[in-house]
């Protein structure tokens, strides 16, 4: 009996792991999809350097905008295609619905969760309001006003992708 339990509580710690990581990594260096995806990385192994890197433009809602889905969420769905996705070379063979359909349950988890999918829509729940990220004194704000949710934000996500894959 213990033997079968013994994937779902490595699962288990694997995802913990991976939410305790991207939580240390928001809260230290920000950038949330960076967070998440080496916490993913770090787990899993899933995801290079050159996926982390790629995705420094999509913090803040898309280029620090607010205006686009959340970073760590867009993260995310980065990870999960890193596995899952479509390969370039197969373009012409389907569109990959396996990544969409794990694409879409990580994005109703995270609005059923959080109550919005864009950095604005959680600015205003996390700290009451929206910020200019471009503004150095606003940015400095948001970053008191919310507190740990955006580090919460993105550990729940690594930890939901570790979960999936």
């Amino acid at each position: 009996m213990a033997k079968q339990d013994q994937p779902d509580t490595d699962k288990a710690r694997l995802a913990e792991h991976a939410y305790d990581k991207a939580f240390e990594y928001e809260l230290s260096y920000g950038c949330c999809p960076q967070c998440v995806l080496t916490a993913v990385k770090e787990t899993l192994g899933v995801v290079s350097d050159d996926t982390i890197k790629a995705s420094h433009g999509l913090s803040g809602g898309s280029a620090l905008s607010g205006r686009g889905v959340c970073g760590a969420l867009s993260g995310g769905l980065v990870a999960l295609g890193a596995k899952r996705g479509r390969d370039a070379d197969k373009l012409d063979r389907g569109r990959g619905m396996a990544n969409f359909q794990a694409g879409r349950q990580l994005v109703e988890r995270f609005q059923k969760e959080f109550g919005g999918l864009t950095c604005e829509e959680l600015q205003v729940r996390f700290a009451g309001r929206t910020y200019d990220m471009w503004n150095r004194q606003e940015y400095a704000a948001f970053g008191r006003e919310r507190g740990d949710k955006c580090a919460r934000a993105s550990a729940l996500v690594a930890k939901w992708v570790v979960e999936m894959l």
